[in-house]
C-alpha cells in the first residue's frame, strides 16, 4: 500500500511544499500597497511601455523587445523538456539510486514504490513548467500582433482608439509575463522538491529556503526598492 510506504512526515512535508507554492503565488499576485511584489511593479512598467507605443513613429524597438521576451520563453520551454527527459531517465535507475540514497546518513527512501512516486511528482512539476512556458510563448506571439495593431502616430485613428489598442497589447504582455513567471517558479520549487528524495525533513528545509529567497527578491530586493523610489519621485538608484 502507498500509505504504508510513506510516513506521516512524508505527507506533512508534501502538503507543506504544495501549500508554500500556492501561498507564495497568491501573495505575489494579490498583495498591494507598500507590499506590492516586484512582478506587480513590473506589470505597471509593461503598461507604461504600451502607452509609449502611441507616441512612436517606428515600432522596431518594441517588436525587438517583444521578440527577446519570446526567445527567452522558448529557451525555458526547451529546458523544461530536457529536464523532463532527465527525470524519466531517473525512473529507470531506481535500484542504483536506492542503494546510493540508502547509504546517506539521513536517507529515507526505503522502497522502489516511494522512489517512483517521488520521480512522478518531479515529472509533474516539469510538465507544468513546460505548459506555462509554451503558453507564455504563444501569448508573447499574440502580443507582437497586438503591437502591430496599435495605430501609428499621425494616423487618422483617434487618441481613444490608440490608447485602447495599447491597453490590449499591455494586457497580453502582462498575461504572458505572468505565465512565464509561474513557469520559472516551478523550476525553483523543483529544486526544493529534490530535498524529498533524501528525507521529508530536508523537503521542509529546502522548501523554506526557496520561499525565503524568492520572497526576498519579490518584496525586499534593492531592485524593487529602486522602482518604488522612482514611482515616489525620489529617483534613487540601487546597488546591484
Amino acid at each position: 500500500m502507498i500509505t504504508a510506504d510513506f510516513s506521516f512526515l512524508d505527507f506533512a512535508a508534501l502538503c507543506f511544499f504544495v501549500a508554500a507554492w500556492a501561498g507564495y503565488g497568491m501573495a505575489v499576485q494579490r498583495m498591494r500597497g507598500r507590499r506590492t511584489s516586484l512582478s506587480q511593479i513590473m506589470n505597471r512598467q509593461r503598461e507604461i511601455w504600451a502607452q509609449q507605443l502611441i507616441h512612436r513613429d517606428n515600432r522596431v524597438v518594441d517588436t525587438t523587445i517583444n521578440a527577446s521576451l519570446q526567445n527567452g520563453t522558448a529557451f525555458f520551454a526547451s529546458t523544461s523538456l530536457i529536464a523532463l527527459g532527465g527525470v524519466l531517465t531517473l525512473s529507470r535507475s531506481g535500484d542504483d539510486v536506492l542503494t546510493l540514497f540508502g547509504a546517506l546518513p539521513f536517507g529515507a527512501i526505503a522502497t522502489r514504490t516511494t522512489w517512483e512516486i517521488k520521480v512522478a511528482g518531479l515529472a509533474i512539476v516539469f510538465v507544468y513548467a513546460f505548459f506555462k512556458f509554451s503558453w507564455a510563448y504563444r501569448l508573447f506571439n499574440y502580443g507582437s500582433i497586438l503591437i502591430g495593431t496599435v495605430p501609428p502616430k499621425g494616423s487618422e485613428a483617434s487618441l481613444a482608439d490608440m490608447e485602447r489598442a495599447a491597453r490590449r497589447a499591455a494586457a497580453m504582455n502582462i498575461a504572458a509575463g505572468s505565465h512565464f513567471a509561474r513557469g520559472q517558479r516551478a523550476f525553483f520549487f523543483a529544486l526544493a522538491y529534490l530535498g524529498w528524495f533524501v528525507s521529508p525533513v530536508l523537503l521542509f528545509v529546502t522548501t523554506t529556503a526557496v520561499v525565503c529567497v524568492m520572497w526576498r527578491r519579490q518584496f525586499s530586493s534593492k531592485i524593487r526598492a529602486a522602482l518604488l523610489a522612482q514611482d515616489d519621485g525620489t529617483g534613487q538608484g540601487f546597488e546591484p
